[in-house]
């Protein structure tokens, strides 16, 4: 009887595993190094980009910037009084209207009558006394008159007689220059006093309006002394006309001009507009805000217009000379450059460019550019420079 060997598994699996290698080796010994190469090259490399371009645009600039301003007086008075007294009366109050010369308040100080009585004492005493002097002097030139005429018969009159009565001529004659001195200083003195009584009466130097109103009837008001400052009786502002304050930055003050027309508009009254007139520019630029104070003269004659109002200035801006724009989004900014990718020989390029004001969808750009160079529509820092690339059709950036 024939029996039938077992086969062992292990010696199986091992053999197995084998011819499989040597499947794999004949597979790699069998790749020649053309095969390779052939493989490799198959996908065909990438070849340009192509974007969209605009040209680089040259034209005059003319726009307005929206700039905030301030209405404020074009005069503005603090009143104090100019000597101390009490408020006898007061004529005003906030929001009066008055015109030059119109009495404010009035002031009463009992110590300058004593002091005008007494200066009319005084003159009246020195008017008195030249008059006796004056008589005098009158009878000594007469007298010397008499004897000088006498003395032309010789014998009549001793000439030490004359020669005593002209030194009493020249002595009353010196003693009337004094006395006239005298009534001089003393009127004078009383014009003082008349001229401080005048200040009791405080009126207003120009037409305005009353914003402020600080005494009452009775108050002891005076001037402000040592370093204290004084709060005014009242403070009248003129405003018929007004002047507008633009704080213009230094960038846009090349071309400010005097006797520009300019509109702005203010919230209390929407969808109207005045306009000023460029009347003084500062010529100096704040070092705190780098801007240039330009005042404007604003007509008010129905007063609808308030100072301290804020306004929104629609301020132009031109230049004298054309500028260069390109469309905002052509205009590529990291954290280091600015710039614009330039189309060039069909490669790209970075050209750095300073921006200035924007026009609609233009923005005005300073840099190595050209009136119609090419650029790219949309500016990415991820076209490197040197990058090859395809234009499409050139279309306008407006």
């Amino acid at each position: 009887m024939m029996m039938t060997r077992r086969q062992n598994p292990g010696r199986v699996r091992a053999l197995t595993l084998s011819i499989a290698l040597l499947a794999m080796v004949g597979g790699f010994a069998c790749r020649s190094p053309e095969s390779t190469a052939t493989s490799q090259t198959a996908t065909p490399p990438p070849g340009p980009v192509t974007i969209d371009v605009v040209r680089v645009l040259e034209q005059p600039l003319d726009v307005q910037l929206s700039l905030p301003g301030e209405l404020t007086p074009y005069q503005s008075v603090a009143l104090y009084p100019r000597i101390t007294g009490f408020v006898r009366t007061v004529r005003v109050d906030r929001g009066s209207r008055v015109r030059a010369g119109d009495v404010i308040a009035v002031l009463e100080a009992p110590e300058l009558l004593a002091q005008r009585s007494e200066a009319q004492s005084k003159l009246q005493a020195a008017e008195a006394q030249m008059g006796a002097v004056r008589s005098k002097a009158d009878a000594d030139r007469s007298t010397y008159e008499r004897l000088k005429a006498a003395s032309a018969t010789p014998g009549v009159v001793a000439g030490n007689d004359v020669l005593i009565a002209e030194k009493g001529v020249e002595a009353s004659q010196s003693h009337v220059a004094a006395g006239q001195q005298n009534i001089e200083t003393a009127r004078q003195a009383l014009n003082v006093i008349r001229e401080m009584e005048g200040y009791l009466r405080v009126t207003a130097p120009f037409d305005g309006v009353v914003t402020e109103r600080n005494i009452h009837p009775g108050a002891l008001v005076g001037p402000a002394s040592g370093s204290g400052a004084a709060v005014p009786m009242a403070r009248l502002v003129q405003i018929n006309r007004l002047r507008l304050v633009v704080p213009v930055p230094e960038a846009y003050t090349a071309e400010v001009k005097a006797g520009t027309e300019i509109p702005f508009s203010v919230a209390a009254y929407p969808g109207q507009t005045w306009s000023g007139t460029v009347a003084r520019i500062a010529q100096a630029v704040d070092v705190s805000t780098r801007t240039m104070a330009v005042e404007l003269d604003v007509a008010n004659n129905d007063g609808r217009l308030a100072p301290g109002t804020f306004c929104q200035v629609r301020w132009p801006i031109r230049r004298s000379g054309l500028s260069l724009f390109v469309p905002s989004g052509s205009v590529a900014t990291t954290t280091d450059r600015t710039f614009v990718v330039r189309i060039r020989g069909g490669k790209a390029e970075w050209v750095d460019v300073k921006t200035g004001l924007t026009s609609g969808t233009l923005v005005e750009v300073f840099g190595d550019l050209r009136a119609g160079d090419e650029i790219a529509g949309r500016g990415t820092d991820e076209m490197r420079p040197g990058t090859e690339v395809r234009a499409r059709a050139a279309k306008p950036a407006a």
